[in-house]
């Protein structure tokens, strides 16, 4: 059975107790969920996107403490940490660059899409790393497709 991601995306948005998705985020989740490029979730895929946004929803709640609707700059490392990406300041950075306001705050969408676009890297690294030794070595198609895959 293959539920489209629109209806999980659905869920997430017209549920009252949840925070909304915006039309970027969930085409983020979208791009870099979709198991066979039909835009439907097998199970597996459906389960393991339902598990991580529901895992990555209760530490955005736990770091916007004050319920402001952003996790603010001081608190941002702390979220992607316990998210399960302890992130290099270089990289912190970039991500800041990209993803958060002026003020270094990130909304709820902006972090959903980020983690998303952050393991899907992580699960084509692992793919890519073939002896588990944390480096990789690929050919130039191989760049171009895990950047298509980034990409979407």
């Amino acid at each position: 059975m293959c539920m489209t991601v629109k209806n999980i995306l659905q869920h997430f948005s017209n549920n009252s107790s949840r925070t909304n998705l915006s039309i970027v985020c969930k085409f983020s989740i979208h791009s870099n969920n979709q198991g066979d490029s039909t835009g439907k979730l097998g199970f597996h895929e459906f389960k393991y996107l339902w598990n991580n946004i529901k895992r990555w929803q209760g530490f955005y709640k736990t770091y916007d403490a004050d319920h402001s609707g952003v996790i603010g700059a001081d608190e941002l490392p702390k979220a992607f940490r316990a998210a399960g990406f302890p992130l290099n300041d270089q990289l912190f950075q970039m991500i800041v660059r990209r993803y958060s306001d002026e003020n270094g705050n990130m909304d709820f969408d902006n972090y959903i899409g980020c983690l998303v676009r952050l393991d899907a890297m992580c699960r084509a690294f692992k793919t890519l790393d073939k002896d588990n030794n944390g480096t990789v070595n690929v050919n130039i198609q191989e760049v171009k497709n895990v950047v298509f895959i980034i990409r979407k």
